[in-house]
């Protein structure tokens, strides 16, 4: 029996980039589709599962969500495409949530197959069997599959649903009082035994969380690990973290076999994000004395395009007819929204060297937050405290590959280039701070850069375990970062060197930062849910927060100006380092900009296999 994945969608069905108005070839549930459709006539027995995040994380999903609405009786894009394709089951990412409960259930609510979800809580219990869940936690699939002689067999195919339980926190502002939650490893421990007993001949776990931490620990978001140990655990379908499983990404990890694809010893698979992927577990079994039993297995994935040995992407798969048409409206609508005029801008604004250096993509949106809560705070018991504000570069590469980059021309500006600047959902709220919580969050922050040695040359800079959304700028002071000093935080925001300073010359207004004076600092409510993983929640105040959307903020920012004339001013910087280079990636279109980067030193060295240009900066 085969188990096809896919996961972490973000609403991309059409292979197109709405930010930069142009198709693409590496993404979209169209593209996956025809995998889907490939791989099911290759066997005789199959099942299709998707894991979660599929509202949230393009413009198709934004507009469905903020400009045009579901109606009654309304068809989500996503779920539309979904139907399509026949799946069998689904389960919730933490991003559904983003757009409010009332939206996700509306859109859920068409779907022909079912959602589930054993850990997303309307009231908690004194034990996962006493709790009131919002969706059933898991489905038992009735199917007859055949043998190898063409005899059709029942078989009853348990699907439990998971998710990391700190949803109710990222988007508390949503959810905050109607939503619980509980651990997955508790709630599945619980809940695999229940399924047994209701019949289910073979269990498979389909959790939106990743591989993590070997080591159990409750509460954990990435729990994999843990959960491919549990009896009864037949299959498990992970993902939340866009990564590829069984890949080289996951090679001499313990308890992996990227070979036969097993975490330890349970089929495992994972399917990249935004369609790229299609997960394949084929299990193999036996029917004997009335049970069914996994002899062996293999796990898999298949990619929709690939990388040629110079760096371009190429398709391996065209687009699904079918998954086109059922949502060519909603497409073409998209089109229309993203393609609105806003204003004008008289200079190029792009993220390619926003790692590296201080950069206007990033400036540009902590200057209409703190313009905003300015605004706001005028009045009031705080109104007396400096402002500053605090983003981080979203579009940077990575994962994302190397189209992955804000990168708008200058001339006019449209609906898309604001998406293209701010990529997700959040809203606007303001935090009361000492200077020394302020401090600690850039040194979190700077944690994504390698630890270096002075007077060595061409080092790596950039970690690539970092994300580059965790890679805060805070607009208002001005400091350098020196990587020559050990990071006091690891990626994961564990505390590793509390004596280590990265952080230099920090100053506000030209005068060393008072680490005992306060201020406001503008963010979003996702770093505001988060702010105990990086500063301390008992050091922390949420002074300000309304429902209101930063890419609204932006709209209005821009649309207040004839012509933008964005350029950065001094912010942020790495220390100099006399007789030292970093090597570092980016887009390989950032090289026609070195000329525009002022008293920063940077040299285009190639592209690489993966599509991305290579740089040295001497700092």
């Amino acid at each position: 029996m085969r188990i096809l994945q896919t996961g972490d969608l973000h609403a991309h069905v059409f292979p197109f980039d709405y930010d930069h108005d142009h198709p693409i070839d590496t993404l979209g549930l169209a593209r996956t589709a025809s995998l889907i459709t490939a791989a099911r006539k290759e066997v005789g027995n199959s099942i299709l599962l998707d894991n979660g995040d599929f509202l949230q994380g393009s413009a198709l999903g934004d507009y469905v969500a903020y400009d045009r609405g579901l109606r009654d009786g309304d068809l989500h894009p996503v779920i539309a495409a979904m139907n399509v394709m026949r799946y069998d089951a689904a389960t919730l990412g933490n991003h559904e949530f983003n757009f409010g409960l009332p939206f996700m259930m509306a859109a859920i609510r068409r779907s022909q197959f079912p959602f589930v979800s054993a850990n997303t809580l309307i009231e908690r219990g004194e034990t996962p069997h006493d709790d009131k869940r919002l969706l059933p936690p898991y489905v038992i699939l009735n199917r007859r599959i055949r043998d190898k002689t063409g005899k059709a067999h029942p078989i009853r195919i348990g699907v439990l649903g998971l998710l990391p339980p700190q949803f109710t926190t990222w988007d508390e502002t949503q959810i905050d009082g109607k939503l619980f939650s509980r651990d997955i490893v508790e709630t599945a421990t619980a809940l695999i035994p229940e399924m047994k007993a209701a019949g289910a001949d073979i269990i498979v776990v389909l959790a939106h969380s990743g591989i993590g931490e070997r080591i159990y620990s409750n509460g954990m978001e990435n729990a994999a690990y843990p959960l491919a140990r549990l009896p009864g655990v037949d299959a498990l379908v992970t993902g939340h973290t866009h990564m590829l499983f069984p890949s080289q990404q996951f090679a001499n990890m313990p308890g992996i076999d990227i070979t036969r694809g097993t975490l330890e010893g349970t089929p495992t698979v994972m399917a990249g994000f935004w369609g790229s992927h299609l997960g394949l577990i084929d299990l193999f079994l036996e029917h004997k004395c009335g049970k069914w039993r996994v002899l062996d297995s293999q796990s898999s994935i298949r990619a929709i395009a690939e990388t040629t040995p110079d760096g371009k992407r190429v398709p391996l798969v065209e687009s699904s007819p079918r998954v086109l048409r059922a949502v060519q409206h909603h497409h073409d609508a998209t089109l229309d929204y993203m393609r609105y005029p806003v204003g004008k801008t008289k200079v190029p604004i792009h993220s390619f060297f926003a790692l590296v250096k201080d950069c206007i993509s990033v400036q540009l949106i902590c200057r209409a937050q703190q313009r905003f809560v300015a605004q706001k705070m005028k009045r009031g018991p705080h109104s007396s405290l400096p402002i500053l504000s605090a983003a981080a570069p979203f579009k940077c590469g990575g994962w994302g590959g190397p189209e992955n980059y804000t990168n708008i021309p200058a001339g006019p500006l449209h609906q898309r280039n604001l998406s293209d600047l701010y990529c997700f959902p959040n809203t606007i709220c303001a935090l009361r701070l000492r200077g020394a919580d302020i401090l600690d969050w850039l040194e979190r922050s700077a944690g994504i850069f390698n630890h270096v040695t002075r007077g060595k040359h061409d080092q790596p800079l950039l970690n690539d375990a970092f994300p580059s959304y965790s890679f805060d700028v805070i607009y208002g002071l001005t400091y350098q970062i020196d990587p020559s000093q050990p990071p006091r935080y690891c990626p994961q925001g564990t505390l590793i060197n509390p004596q280590s300073q990265r952080i230099r010359n920090l100053h506000y207004k030209g005068k060393p930062l008072d680490l005992d004076a306060y201020f406001l600092v503008a963010t979003n409510n996702y770093r505001s849910s988060t702010r105990s993983a990086i500063y301390g929640a008992d050091a922390s105040e949420v002074v300000f927060a309304e429902p209101i959307n930063i890419r609204t903020i932006l709209y209005n920012e821009v649309t207040q100006k004839p012509v933008l004339d964005a350029r950065p001013l001094p912010n942020w910087s790495i220390a100099p380092m006399p007789g030292t280079s970093f090597t570092f990636e980016t887009s390989p279109d950032a090289a026609r900009f070195l000329a525009d980067l002022g008293n920063i030193w940077i040299d285009h060295l190639g592209e690489n296999a993966n599509g991305f240009g290579r740089y040295r900066l001497w700092p």
